[in-house]
């Protein structure tokens, strides 16, 4: 059976019913990989706090790089493992410090990641959560420069792939973590991680992933289980590891000639929620006539075909429905 490349992006930070908490989009990922035999995602739909899952038919691509593969400016490369570095803020607390630590060494003891240096910032990052708009998750970093130096650090070490984890600041707003908690609100903290792991991987064009630095917060019993994998250990870092330690390499189709797996031309269909189609990935494989597979998952956005009136969509009501497209295609 021939493959069926095929972009799935569930957008961070706007609620989506998948996708939108922590780690619960990787069935559906998995799903997709096993109907397509080949698929390109980014770590929102991944990661899952303690917990992860990975699959060799599943590109772990973040979100900036996935923008420009879309647009045919970068293309991938598998390789058997990558050379991680992380980048801490300086201003996470010892002990929590000492906690992802120990995740690292977990990571390279049972799971034999190659997990090779770690850099402090010079300064405290000072991330700050700004959401701007009702129902969409936003913020920034104050002092970008400090984490562009750290990259730089690591960088020079010979590393080929950048996770970081910054101090993120105690949730203000208790109502609206205490939503997404029981699976009815937005993450409140991943527009902001967004931004981070952008500005890496737009700088130094390696794979990268977030994981925030955050303290406990009090036991909650009435849980939604798409929510649960970020409360069972101490840190987010573990899955954004595993991710990280098979992401393909990222190669610039402007001016090289190095040999890729992948290109953005073989690519045959992107699925996304059909309220969410004003991306740029999405509009890249628009503009190039790319099937889009849009499916019912709700989220705050209602950017849907009536606005986009484009012709090559198929409207689906379920991610089975999108499997079985796939199945079909190859």
């Amino acid at each position: 059976m021939r493959l069926s490349p095929t972009i799935l992006v569930i957008p961070t930070g706007i609620g989506c019913d998948i996708g939108g908490f922590a780690g619960d989009g990787i069935p559906v990922a998995k799903l997709l990989a096993s109907a397509s035999g080949c698929l390109i995602t980014h770590p929102n739909v991944m990661n899952g706090g303690s917990l992860s899952d990975i699959d060799e038919r599943i590109f772990y691509v973040e979100g900036y790089s996935l923008d420009k593969f879309a647009k045919g400016e970068i293309g991938l490369k598998r390789v058997n493992q990558q050379k991680i570095g992380i980048i801490f803020d300086c201003g996470i607390e010892k002990d929590l410090l000492v906690r992802h630590l120990q995740v690292a060494d977990a990571c390279i003891a049972t799971l034999g990641i190659n997990i090779d240096s770690y850099v402090m910032t010079e300064e405290s990052m000072n991330v700050v959560i700004e959401n701007q708009l009702p129902g969409i998750s936003g913020g920034y970093i104050k002092n970008p420069s400090t984490l562009i130096k750290a990259g730089e650090k690591l960088i020079k070490r010979g590393i080929t792939a950048i996770a970081v984890v910054s101090k993120f600041p105690e949730e203000k707003n208790i109502n609206e973590l205490d939503l997404y908690r029981e699976g009815k609100g937005i993450d409140p903290i991943a527009g902001a991680e967004a931004i981070i792991s952008h500005l890496i991987s737009k700088f130094f064009k390696i794979p990268c992933a977030h994981a925030p630095a955050l303290d406990p917060i009090q036991i909650k019993e009435d849980l939604d289980p798409r929510a649960a994998a970020e409360e069972i250990g101490y840190t987010f870092l573990p899955s954004v590891l595993r991710g990280l330690s098979k992401a393909p390499d990222l190669v610039d189709l402007s001016n090289s000639c190095e040999r890729i797996t992948l290109s953005a031309q073989e690519v045959e269909f992107v699925v996304v929620p059909s309220g969410a189609l004003g991306g740029e990935a999405v509009l890249a494989c628009m503009e190039r006539d790319i099937n889009v597979i849009a499916v019912k998952n709700k989220c705050i956005l209602n950017v849907d075909n009536k606005k986009i009136n484009y012709p090559n969509i198929l409207e689906v009501d379920n991610y089975f429905e999108a499997a079985g497209i796939l199945l079909c295609a190859r």
